[in-house]
């Protein structure tokens, strides 16, 4: 039994059925987007519910091998794992009114996708990374759109009741603002037309928000990228240094058996 867990093991973490599994992901991502169509759905509908039918047959298969070879202590160990399971037990759940949008999180097991593309690997982390800093910047936003608000409600409200008349309606309001979203002429320029230096308030907004403390995230989510891409780049360079190595070690290596034919 435990050398059969062990094939087992190797089977399932071999390239084989990493890429077997991948492929199966990518197809269902793909039926399942094709199943939004009604043109589609008319046309191979059948079909496209047969794999899906094939595709959570395997994947049952999958969880079911995994849970067996690592048993229960090692198949929780690995976060992926869980995550699979969850998907794998919404799937199953009985497609009833009220249910049936839970089976629509099955698309969520493409994200497996980046567990294998190194790319894709460094840029999550570098995310993850980056979320203290960001909680950071995001409360110095939130500060400095909660004072711009009770302003913009004190100044703002009895003129411009829809935009302003209320902390949660100017929040919304300098939110729009803050994205260039139609701020001149939708609501700083009508603003203006009742309060001509309004652009006191708005311009210093608009340069604190969206010019200084939106590309504090940037810059964050870049040093953290960099942070992220240093151990890859320190591996190739120790890489490089061990493969300069050997090189050296040959050539010593072959210059020393030139020497011993030259004094034969």
């Amino acid at each position: 039994m435990g050398a059969f867990r062990q094939s087992l093991r190797q089977f399932l973490e071999g390239a084989f059925f990493q890429r077997f599994i991948m492929t199966v992901i990518i197809i269902n991502g793909i039926t399942l987007g094709l199943e939004t169509s009604p043109t589609v759905l008319g046309w191979i509908g059948p079909v496209l519910h047969g794999f899906d039918m094939v595709a959570l047959t395997i994947y049952v298969i999958e969880i079911a091998a995994k849970l067996f070879a690592y048993g229960v202590r090692g198949f929780v160990r690995n976060p992926w794992n869980i995550f699979d399971f969850i998907i794998v037990a919404i799937t199953l759940v009985p497609n009833q009114q009220g249910l049936a949008v839970l089976r629509a999180l099955r698309i969520l097991r493409a994200l497996r996708l980046i567990s294998i593309v190194p790319s894709m690997r460094t840029v999550v982390l570098a995310l993850l990374r980056a979320i203290p800093g960001m909680g950071s910047v995001t409360a110095l936003l939130l500060l400095v759109f909660y004072i711009f608000s009770v302003m913009a409600t004190k100044l703002f409200a009895e003129a411009f009741p829809d935009w302003f008349g209320t902390i949660g309606a100017s929040f919304y309001t300098l939110f729009q603002v803050m994205t260039l979203e139609s701020w001149s002429m939708g609501i700083v320029r009508p603003v203006m037309d009742v309060f001509p230096l309004a652009w006191l308030f708005f311009v210093p907004f608009i340069l604190i928000t969206t010019f200084a403390v939106l590309n504090l995230f940037i810059a964050i989510v870049v040093n953290a990228m960099t942070e992220a891409a240093e151990p890859e780049v320190d591996k190739l360079d120790e890489e490089h240094l061990a493969v300069m190595a050997e090189l050296k070690a040959l050539r010593a290596e072959i210059a020393a058996l030139r020497a011993e034919q030259a004094q034969r």
